[in-house]
């Protein structure tokens, strides 16, 4: 009978430390994601998929008055909430949210539309130059509104991934699309129900034109991104990418702002060359129409889609020829199909 009860107790155990240990994985936190195979994945529908498109017909929620582009809140005929942004930044956030996704990161579920019908539309205080006909928008970007609250911002210089490939990647990916507006506020972390808290950059608007100080920097202007410089300088071990977010020199007087926005430049700076080969390597497996499917989606022209696709394939190759090497740890590169992220 002992015996018995002592077979139980541990049973008990057993249970008891297989759930504490499920619970432990499913708090880790995440950042990165492996997508299998890259090669297969559609990227005229992003992250969201053709299962999880806007519905036709939306109806008027209410106005946003956060950040620098017009946004509101409509509910389309399914009942789903979707967050609508105009102007210069719904073309450039809806392309790099799928390049990003594309390579393994976690972002808005977007989609583009040029031309949607919203009942019931106000007169909007920010953003009334695209509405026509009194209830047509024109140039809306469509963020799928999943209902988490309870987010926070997160730091690119104090967060759980600091060091990591995943991170890193992440890095270069912003030097990439030219992201020059890389404030805390434009990350994001949150814990969907049954999982660990997520980590995302999930404002991507200030992407696709010319990094620079408030005289110089652009959003979604082609000849401004062709045009620009990618790789600063090259070490034994590591990368620096362009960058410039220093601000107009007046703007000392405002020195917190000067701080930041000279500090935003170190988040490209000395990034390990094995990582930047690494991301560089997942990025190469996409095909041209997979990456010209960003811009198209995105509601560029096909000219400039071509032009943007030209682009990014040129600095996917500057990365995969990056020299192979070790970073100052020691660690030997490492390219593989499939990454257990942290």
């Amino acid at each position: 009978m002992q015996t018995r009860s002592y077979a139980v107790l541990a049973l008990g155990f057993l249970v008891l430390g297989a759930s504490l240990v499920a619970q432990q994985r499913t708090a880790l936190p995440v950042i990165w994601q492996d997508r299998g195979d890259i090669a297969s994945l559609d990227l005229s529908s992003g992250a969201g998929g053709r299962q999880r498109e806007p519905a036709a017909e939306f109806t008027f929620v209410e106005a946003s008055a956060s950040g620098t582009s017009p946004k509101f809140v409509v509910e389309d005929e399914h009942g789903v909430r979707w967050k609508v942004k105009l102007g210069e930044e719904a073309k450039a956030e809806t392309a790099a949210a799928r390049l990003l996704w594309a390579a393994g990161y976690l972002v808005d579920e977007d989609y583009y539309r040029a031309r949607i019908h919203v009942s019931g539309l106000p007169r909007l205080d920010r953003g009334q130059e695209f509405v026509s006909a009194g209830d047509i928008v024109s140039g809306a970007r469509l963020e799928r509104d999943t209902g988490h609250t309870a987010s926070t911002h997160w730091s690119w210089y104090d967060n759980p991934f600091v060091g990591t490939r995943e991170f890193n990647g992440l890095r270069v990916m912003m030097a990439l699309i030219n992201n020059w507006d890389l404030k805390e506020v434009n990350n994001s972390s949150s814990a969907p129900e049954g999982k660990g808290l997520e980590f995302a950059v999930t404002d991507l608007g200030a992407s696709f034109g010319r990094t620079g100080d408030s005289f110089e920097r652009s959003k979604q202007v082609l000849e401004d991104y062709a045009k620009s410089r990618f790789i600063d300088g090259v070490t034994v071990t590591d990368i620096d990418f362009v960058m410039r977010s220093r601000p107009f020199f007046l703007s000392v007087f405002s020195v917190r702002n000067y701080r930041a926005r000279l500090k935003m430049e170190s988040i490209v700076k000395h990034v390990p060359i094995v990582d930047a080969r690494w991301i560089g390597a997942r990025l190469g497996r996409l095909s041209r129409a997979q990456i010209q499917d960003c811009f198209t989606a995105a509601g560029f022209s096909e000219g400039d889609a071509t032009t943007y696709t030209d682009v990014v394939m040129q600095r996917i190759a500057a990365l995969e020829a990056l020299p192979v090497t070790t970073d100052t740890s020691g660690r030997v590169e490492e390219v593989a199909d499939s990454v257990e992220a942290r």
